[in-house]
């Protein structure tokens, strides 16, 4: 599969590389992407055989009757279908120009499947970057299953029928176990319907999430860009976007809200990239 450039696939497997759950080999240039296709498990590997400039993908592992409904998700997942030039050029006359010369062709990368990446959010809150990723990792293979080397997050009904006991075994609070078996309830009895809520606006899907038990601004923000791949989101209240303009801006404290809706105002509609940079350019 042939992408239209810059596409840095490199600089995509070092960031998928730092969930333990993800199956990178970055001297191969692959990674293995656990899909879901209508309830059926299809392991595909996608593996960089192009540049940065010119890039190109091959996919193994999605012969038969899935192919089809494989590539067009894993082109939403990687997002091949945004023209990154386009969203290059943008930025050129404004303050993260630097930004994102140095980042140059870095896109922004869904979560492999809508459903894990809302629990996620859920299960990273207010913990520091390794631990989230632990105990991440203790959920899924605890309670999830592999197919082929690719781990799969476990299902909601699987989920629905947990105990808060089950997860405090893995070291959750009794309060976050509470809210991701919750989710899974709502998503297993059908209120919560992922392929539905793709058809909706931020704003619509920001009022149906908001009302779920410990669902925040900040984890639909997350969601909506690395669930969904919305290209318009700034979360304000997070501490890494305000860390990277403290250092962007020279600032001595951590910028307030009004100086960030007024830095991000030239920034729009691609916030999502201005995020994403910004992340970049402290990590």
């Amino acid at each position: 599969m042939q992408v239209e450039g810059p596409y840095n696939f490199d600089l995509v497997l070092e960031r998928l590389s730092i969930d333990p759950l993800n199956r990178v080999d970055s001297d191969k240039r692959s990674v293995k992407v656990p899909l879901l296709l209508d309830g059926t498990p299809v392991v595909a590997q996608v593996k960089a055989i192009g540049t940065t400039e010119e890039p190109e993908f091959l996919i193994e592992g999605t012969e038969g009757p899935y192919k089809e409904k494989a590539a067009e998700r894993l082109t939403e997942i990687f997002q091949w279908h945004f023209p990154l030039e386009t969203i290059h050029q943008y930025f050129q006359n404004t303050d993260l120009k630097p930004i994102f010369d140095e980042h140059y062709g870095t896109p922004v990368v869904l979560d492999f499947d809508p459903y894990g990446c809302l629990l996620k959010c859920i299960i990273h809150q207010q913990l520091n970057l390794a631990f989230a990723h632990t105990l991440t990792e203790r959920f899924v293979k605890t309670y999830g299953f592999q197919e082929e080397g690719a781990w799969f997050y476990p299902l909601p009904e699987t989920v629905a029928a947990l105990t808060v006991e089950n997860l405090r075994e893995l070291q959750f609070s009794g309060r976050k176990a509470e809210y991701v078996i919750g989710i899974a309830k709502e998503a297993a009895s059908g209120n919560l319907d992922f392929k539905e809520l793709k058809s909706l606006t931020d704003e619509e899907i920001y009022d149906k999430l908001i009302k779920l038990r410990g669902v925040g601004p900040w984890t639909v923000q997350n969601f909506l860009m690395f669930g969904l791949g919305r290209p318009n989101l700034f979360p304000v209240a997070d501490i890494g976007i305000q860390n990277a303009l403290k250092k962007l801006y020279q600032l001595e404290e951590k910028p307030t809200r009004e100086d960030m809706e007024k830095f991000s105002k030239s920034w729009d509609p691609y916030l999502s990239y201005a995020s994403l940079y910004l992340w970049r350019s402290i990590e």
